[in-house]
């Protein structure tokens, strides 16, 4: 018997919330290190934010990636320069509306891969670069 249709497609789990899972899980890790939410789910016509945070005197604008293998390449690879634009498009969007332009910033990723007690995470640091405008 085959599974209903879940997402569009029969027996995929929902993306959204494996994506929502997967922010939560980034969002308590990094409040761990000792960033400060500001923002979850930042939505603009220029594109999405999944977290915006506060490490010391930095904005963070956070991508959050997860793959439930690397079979397809890695989760941290799956941000790509277009993917890397719409984040800073919105980050602008974000700045600019906050009035928070001469703020440092910077761009971080991080990466979820596996499930369960073999989930492991890798969080990059400025992992891409752009001016703002």
């Amino acid at each position: 018997m085959r599974r209903p249709f879940q997402n569009g497609f029969p027996g995929r789990p929902h993306g959204r919330k494996t994506g929502d899972d997967a922010e939560t899980r980034a969002q308590h890790y990094l409040e761990g290190q000792g960033l400060r939410t500001l923002r979850r789910n930042y939505l603009c016509r220029a594109g999405e934010i999944d977290l915006i945070m506060q490490h010391r005197e930095t904005l963070v604008f956070v991508e959050v990636r997860y793959r439930k293998n690397a079979r397809f390449g890695s989760a941290a690879e799956s941000v790509t320069s277009a993917k890397q634009k719409k984040i800073i498009r919105a980050a602008s969007h974000w700045l600019s509306r906050e009035k928070r332009h001469n703020t440092p910033c910077r761009f971080d990723v991080l990466a979820l891969t596996g499930e369960g007690e073999a989930l492991r995470i890798e969080w990059i640091t400025d992992a891409f670069q752009q001016e703002l405008v």
